[in-house]
């Protein structure tokens, strides 16, 4: 239906330390923008198509949200308190 191809990397021979996937982080960003939504933390829902049009929600939120904004998208600055004394 979707003719989506699907490619499972496993880790390279002998690798035993950490080692970065090539494109890996975009899978993992997408997920923690999904996550991000409050609705989306729990599986609530009884119907996988209700659970499937609530991903697709905070999908086109987010993105109208980034189209919207008039400026490109900016990871979120680290916040830092400053000690008194």
């Amino acid at each position: 239906m979707l003719q989506t191809t699907l490619h499972i990397v496993r880790k390279a021979p002998g690798q035993v330390d950490f080692a970065v996937i090539a494109r890996r982080w975009v899978v993992e960003r997408s997920l923690a923008w999904l996550t991000s939504r409050r609705r989306l933390a729990r599986d609530y829902e009884r119907h996988p198509a209700t659970s499937e049009a609530m991903i697709r929600w905070a999908v086109i939120s987010g993105m109208s949200r980034r189209l919207t904004s008039g400026h490109p998208a900016t990871r979120q600055q680290k916040l830092v308190l400053s000690q008194s004394n």
